[in-house]
């Protein structure tokens, strides 16, 4: 019991010192763990991820360059929304699983797009912009870092009643397993509702902003939810819950954005690599953006 009241009396204080607001929306968010953290963390965690999967990453294709088109016109609108995040190392691989439909994102622009959603589904390049900058604008709006947080919060408990019962090192501890956190919360767990509202919301504007259709947002889930309906569960929708309310959320969107597509100012696109050679435990460099 003791032990118990003192990990619960540092998480409150913890809690009372860790309030933050949100990038771009201002929303008040949990934030025990830094964003640089959650960088580095999910830095490592891809590094994982690209090893794990280097044999199914699309390298000089087509749809490889396709996507990267697509991404560096979305990330350089991230980027006028945060400029600080021009520094950051964006990167995007297209792994082909054909059967897989899903798509993430992790703090400091990581992210991943499989081959089965963009061919399964059939998408334009005006959805696969809704589905990369939903993606990014959950690295914009800071939301590795508060789900990592809230993880952290559970793992202090952990670590508090460990460390008060003499069985290991808390600091050391929290170390090993913030790349396992990172990777779950940036590929496994699903997002809270609000977290997926603000991403589509964010999303939806930076794809307009960039040159791409805002119809194409309520068009793709419709696609989404057709193709799995009752019979199969998409890996999309396990971590990006969808449904009606999420589609005419996404339609009434759409008036409001169609001035920002329809706007004839150029379009810029920023550097975003497909592989970084960073070590002994990256891929090799297959190619990078200029």
């Amino acid at each position: 019991m003791i032990v118990q009241r003192l990990a619960a009396g540092v998480l409150v204080a913890a809690a009372l010192s860790a309030c933050a607001n949100a990038p771009v929306t201002g929303r008040n968010q949990f934030m025990l763990v830094s964003e640089g953290d959650a960088i580095s963390a999910s830095t490592q965690a891809y590094s994982e991820v690209l090893k794990k999967e280097s044999g199914k990453i699309e390298q000089g294709s087509s749809l490889e360059r396709r996507v990267e088109t697509i991404t560096g016109k979305l990330v350089a609108q991230a980027v006028k929304f945060r400029p600080e995040t021009a520094q950051w190392k964006w990167e995007v691989v297209v792994i082909d699983e054909p059967e897989t439909l899903n798509a993430w994102a992790m703090a400091g622009g990581k992210m991943a797009i499989y081959t089965g959603i963009i061919q399964k589904l059939q998408l334009s390049d005006d959805e696969i912009a809704q589905i990369m900058g939903h993606e990014i604008a959950h690295a914009l709006a800071k939301h590795t870092s508060e789900r990592m947080s809230v993880a952290a919060a559970q793992q202090i408990g952990l670590q508090l009643a460990s460390a008060f019962l003499g069985t290991g090192s808390m600091t050391s501890q929290m170390a090993l397993q913030a790349a396992a956190i990172a990777t779950t919360v940036g590929v496994q767990l699903p997002n809270s509702r609000q977290q997926e509202s603000e991403a589509d919301r964010i999303g939806i504007e930076l794809a307009a902003r960039a040159g791409y259709d805002p119809n194409a947002a309520p068009a793709l889930w419709k696609k989404m939810v057709a193709a799995t309906g009752q019979k199969g569960k998409s890996d999309w929708l396990s971590t990006h819950p969808a449904g009606e309310r999420r589609i005419e959320s996404l339609t009434a969107l759409v008036p409001k954005m169609m001035p920002l597509y329809e706007d004839r100012s150029p379009r810029p696109t920023h550097p975003v690599a497909l592989l970084r050679e960073a070590g002994p435990d990256r891929l090799a460099l297959a190619r990078q953006h200029d």
